[in-house]
């Protein structure tokens, strides 16, 4: 013990000593920076990451972004990937904060596409002064190419309109659905029953048909569920999937069912279970209720369904016209919208809608008026607030209008799809973010449209 600290003291006075040379004998604090090995292993950490999320399985590539953070919690791209990861699991807030950390860490060693991330995060969170300021920072650091290709100058344009839009205020009141509908898991796609009292919609929940998870995106699978309207509670029921084989262990979403409600259209995906009918990738199936009251196994529809996606369909009150989604043109354009007619008990070729309503970015989830003259569907690639915003064309002697942003109050600056709008009962149904702290997931939403008329030019 006293040699030890007679080593001490000789320590002490060798940090504070000047020899006759004028050399200062010190000795250096500990060292703030991570060693060597720890470093090594944060790049590797990070590296396969980033593996995981390039293949889309983004919640293994946090936990190794979070692996590389303990190893060196210096290091600015672990933070920059946890903030990557976290946008694209819908909780902007965080993305946010990682990514405002990686700039401080980083300094000036910092990838410049940063500054996107930091730009959209801020967009998501409708912080859309900053989302300017950074995505013009982005387009001037970046490739003029990269900037196209991030669509830089359109999402300032989304960020001037959002802007003028929110400042008009909103005709429209819209509520979160309360009761048994929505879950804190994604709730979309709401179906109303003609006489309005019971509601189908898409759940990714845990008690989905076989409880499995998707292994590319790591959420459950899709099913179908109802739920019935308690006029004494004024609240929806809690919600079942017991809807027999409409639901089974891989996706299953109801997209259509008729007026008389024996007849069902359907987006199913059965490539990941065995299957008694086997889908190419998703299809569109038909399914109709048999003389028993039971739902008999969806089929896929023969002329409409590829080895690409197909989905989303939307029929007029007669039956006979179907639109629909399809990536069928993945390797020049993402999602168009196709029609298709019937002819006797088949249907007819698909043809995609003309360029004013398609563009190069996504259009999905339409919603046709029962009489075929308005056309509703989500999409980014016309200008709106921000992401996927709902829009409405009007089929004028057989040719579509230029679509019409909704507005504020039915779109905001994160996505907004599934639109399903009852004339006669003067609602309207959407699914949208709801952020609770720094976190969000998609639930379902009631628009009061007693007052709506569609919008004009």
């Amino acid at each position: 013990m006293r040699q030890l600290l007679h080593f001490s003291l000789i320590i002490l006075f060798l940090a504070f000593f000047k020899n006759s040379y004028g050399f200062e004998y010190h000795i250096n604090p500990p060292d703030s920076s991570t060693n060597i090995i720890n470093k090594t292993a944060a790049n590797y950490f990070i590296k396969e990451g980033q593996s995981f999320f390039s293949l889309g399985k983004i919640k293994d590539a946090l936990i190794k972004f979070r692996q590389a953070n303990v190893k060196d919690p210096n290091n600015w791209k672990a933070d920059y990937w946890i903030g990557k990861c976290h946008y694209r699991l819908n909780n902007y807030g965080y993305a946010l904060k990682y990514t405002n950390s990686a700039i401080e860490k980083g300094k000036n060693k910092i990838d410049d596409e940063i500054y996107y991330l930091l730009a959209t995060s801020n967009h998501r969170l409708g912080n859309l002064e900053k989302a300017i300021i950074n995505y013009k920072k982005a387009n001037k650091l970046l490739s003029k190419a990269r900037a196209n290709t991030l669509r830089i100058e359109h999402h300032i344009n989304e960020c001037n309109f959002a802007i003028d839009e929110i400042k008009k205020g909103s005709k429209y009141k819209k509520s979160r659905i309360q009761g048994g509908i929505n879950s804190a898991y994604d709730d979309y796609q709401i179906i109303l029953s003609k006489d309005g009292n019971t509601i189908y919609f898409v759940s990714r929940r845990s008690n989905t048909t076989g409880g499995g998870l998707n292994p590319d995106d790591q959420h459950y699978f899709e099913d179908t569920y109802k739920s019935v309207y308690n006029k004494e509670l004024k609240e929806w029921s809690m919600a079942d999937n017991e809807l027999g084989k409409l639901n089974s262990n891989g996706f299953d979403a109801l997209n259509f069912i008729n007026s008389d409600g024996n007849v069902a259209y359907l987006t199913v995906n059965s490539t990941y279970q065995k299957s008694k009918t086997p889908t190419k990738s998703s299809d569109i199936c038909i399914a109709k209720l048999n003389s028993k009251g039971s739902w008999n196994y969806p089929k896929p529809i023969k002329n409409i369904n590829t080895s690409y996606f197909e989905g989303s369909a939307s029929l007029t009150a007669d039956g006979n016209t179907m639109y629909f989604v399809s990536d069928r043109k993945g390797d020049t354009r993402s999602t168009d919208i196709y029609v298709s007619h019937k002819n006797g008990k088949s249907w007819g070729e698909a043809i995609p809608l003309s360029d004013s309503i398609n563009t190069p970015g996504r259009e999905t989830t339409p919603f046709i008026s029962p009489d075929g003259k308005y056309l509703f569907f989500s999409s980014d690639g016309h200008l709106g607030f921000g992401n996927l915003d709902v829009y409405v064309s009007e089929n004028i002697g057989g040719k579509w209008s230029s679509p019409i942003n909704m507005g504020y109050g039915i779109n905001s600056v994160n996505n907004d799809t599934h639109f399903y709008y009852n004339k006669e009962l003067q609602k309207a149904f959407i699914s949208g973010f709801e952020i609770v702290g720094n976190k969000a997931n998609i639930d379902c939403y009631e628009i009061d449209m007693q007052n709506f008329k569609l919008p004009k030019k």
